[in-house]
């Protein structure tokens, strides 16, 4: 499924999360897909089946996944108010990092063509078609 980086300073919990939201944004795992067993994504990945389960916990409490108890963990799917907090809570994040790269010095320009590039990457987002 992917790999994980062991000699990373970020703890393996906090990759597996990071790389599971990425998939589910870029639709690679869609909406009430089951996700692997705790045991078999441990085996997989040969790591301890505690730090998975804490990995879905996360994911859960920040609303990317449900469990259903004897069946596992799935995709959730997208909650209008569930979205919009998420959303207010990424452009506050967003605005953080973008003051930052701004004070660093990077340009307007530049910030552009990386939103271009990842928005081609993800597939979009919400169309404007009222703004040609």
């Amino acid at each position: 499924m992917f790999e994980l980086d062991v000699r990373s300073r970020k703890p393996i919990y906090e990759q597996l999360v990071e790389r599971l939201k990425e998939l589910i944004i870029t639709e690679v795992l869609s909406a009430d897909e089951q996700l692997p067993s705790v045991r078999t994504l441990a085996q997989q990945l040969t790591i301890n089946p505690n730090t998975i389960q804490k990995a879905y916990r996360e994911l859960e409490s920040q609303g990317y996944i449900y469990s259903i108890k004897g069946k596992g963990s799935f995709v959730s799917p997208a909650t209008p108010n569930l979205t919009s907090e998420k959303i207010e809570k990424v452009k506050n994040e967003l605005s953080k990092l973008l003051s930052e790269a701004i004070y660093l010095g990077i340009t307007k320009d530049e910030l552009i063509k990386l939103i271009q590039k990842i928005e081609a990457a993800v597939g979009g987002g919400v169309e404007d078609d009222q703004n040609p």
